[in-house]
């Protein structure tokens, strides 16, 4: 989920900006990277942010990877089998794989990293309880053995984003899945090594080539296929201030921006030496969520008013501004991907203040002030909340908007204290398209009470359907389960989707090769 962390240093001074270019070996072919965050976190299980979902692509590998087109391919898997009854799953991992530190990667290393990664993540949480267990057969092949047919074995384990599976060693994915690795066992297989030794919280994180990585034969598609390493080292800086990252990249200083900030895109669509690239055609998503315990939103007819108050437009329009870089979308599983549809969806996201005005009166809603928390300190959330108020004013609603900055937001809504005593009753995030593409994937779709993610929805029949999804195996049902699951969810939601929208990344005319993919990725990237 969207987690960006700002830097507590001050703007770096261009100076200091090249002192940082000049640490790099002359002879090596260094990338310099801006990304949307500092790296302060090195466990990608341990957070869903997506700057350690990044670090983590760079250092570990995983065992499936999906393509481009939404397929999940093999990855450091050679092959597998399902059985007739297909409650056996064996898996023998192909040849070369090896830790940074010299050892081989075994079928324990990765039993090991699938049970850490499945006590935190939910998507892993519905395959392991659908799991009698896994089971080590040898140095290279292991078995996972189901109570019965599981139609998400493979979408699981070739999961894109947050949290992604990746393959650790032993030692390390036998950390307490709610305790931190240690930085000397940030230890992968991945196509990029960690250099512990030139990591600078607040200015600075090293990879370099591992060279003894050994791709895959194919080409590569999303995140799958052959990882070819083409530089020598990457480097990603911490530039906390949008205008300084702009100069650094005109000025050749640094090589690529992951986010640049939408109002500054007019200003580099005009310089000749940098390009604009959509590396993830599927997007992120805008997503307003209720606390479904604290009153009135307890009561689903409440919920599903602002459902209907809701304009997406208006909140594209305040974050994102230019319509090349946003989408008016329905689907709650994203436009663009297999399971999205407008099913149950045509009542809702309307803008009908008058429509949610008569459900509120219906409801009984008796003014209850809604605690609305506002995100004040990052670009793409800011102007979120002020919207929200606004539609849900016209609506009927009473709102007490409270701004905070993120990190303050991030500490609140877990809190479960009554609204008006340091709780809360909404708040607005975003969500990459590859978090949310199915039901049991979208971490706000669970509703099981107390095991759900904050806001905690308690709804049998939409885990219901959740479950009905994760075990069928045929596509054509699943969407079928999707549709039914939507006509439902519309009246009792536990969340409402307000827009899709692109941000691209920004590079220097030198700068090839960049994939499609919902996760930024620095393998196949060259510089001329």
């Amino acid at each position: 989920m969207f987690s960006f962390r700002k830097s507590a240093l001050a703007v770096l001074a261009a100076a200091s900006v090249g002192g940082l270019m000049a640490a790099a070996p002359v002879q090596a072919q260094t990338l310099k990277v801006v990304m949307h965050s500092d790296v302060k976190i090195l466990d990608p299980i341990w957070t869903t942010a997506y700057i350690q979902r990044n670090h983590g692509y760079m250092v570990w590998d995983t065992l499936f990877a999906m393509d481009e087109k939404f397929d999940v391919k093999p990855q450091m898997v050679d092959k597998y089998d399902v059985s007739a009854d297909k409650l056996t799953w064996t898996f023998t991992l192909r040849d070369g794989l090896e830790w940074h530190d010299g050892k081989p990667v075994t079928a324990e290393d990765c039993v090991a990293s699938i049970k850490r990664w499945a006590a935190r993540d939910s998507m892993g949480q519905k395959l392991m309880a659908s799991a009698e267990g896994l089971e080590v057969v040898d140095a290279k092949t292991f078995k996972l053995k189901m109570k019965e047919p599981y139609g998400l074995v493979l979408q699981s384990l070739g999961k894109p984003s947050s949290n992604v599976p990746f393959m650790m060693p032993k030692k390390t994915a036998e950390t307490d899945p709610m305790q931190q690795i240690k930085i000397e066992d940030v230890i992968g297989s991945g196509p990029f090594v960690f250099k512990a030794d030139e990591w600078k919280p607040g200015e600075k994180i090293v990879y370099v080539k591992n060279t003894k990585y050994k791709p895959r034969a194919e080409p590569p598609s999303g995140l799958s296929g052959g990882k070819v390493v083409k530089v020598d080292r990457v480097e990603w800086i911490a530039m906390p201030d949008a205008q300084t990252q702009i100069g650094a990249l005109q000025s050749g200083e640094i090589d690529m921006i992951e986010a640049p900030g939408h109002d500054l895109l007019p200003l580099l669509a005009k310089d000749k030496n940098i390009n604009l690239l959509n590396g993830n055609p599927t997007g992120n998503q805008y997503t307003f969520r209720f606390n479904s315990t604290a009153k009135p939103f307890d009561n689903t007819k409440v919920r599903h008013a602002v459902f209907v108050a809701f304009a997406q437009e208006d909140f594209l329009k305040a974050t994102i501004g230019d319509p090349q870089w946003f989408k008016v979308c329905k689907a709650p599983f994203v436009c663009g991907t297999p399971l999205a549809t407008d099913a149950g969806m045509a009542d809702v996201l309307n803008g009908n203040a008058a429509k949610a005005k008569q459900l509120l009166t219906e409801a009984g809603y008796d003014g209850t002030p809604i605690v609305l928390m506002h995100s004040t300190d990052l670009q793409v959330l800011t102007n979120l909340a002020p919207v929200a108020k606004a539609q849900m004013e016209r609506a009927g609603f009473k709102v007490d908007m409270v701004s905070m900055d993120w990190q303050t937001l991030v500490a609140r809504r877990v809190k479960k204290d009554p609204p008006n005593a340091g709780g809360w009753h909404a708040f607005l995030t975003s969500w990459v398209a590859a978090d949310i593409l199915n039901p049991v994937m979208a971490g706000f779709f669970n509703a099981s009470c107390d095991k759900a993610m904050f806001g905690w929805p308690c709804d049998a029949t939409i885990e219901k359907f959740r479950d009905q999804f994760a075990k069928e195996t045929d596509p054509a049902k699943q969407k079928q389960i999707v549709e039914d699951l939507q006509k439902y969810w519309v009246d009792h939601p536990t969340h409402i989707n307000v827009g899709q929208w692109y941000a691209p990344l920004a590079r220097r005319n030198n700068i090839e090769g960049n994939l499609i993919a919902p996760a930024p990725v620095f393998w196949n990237v060259s510089k001329k």
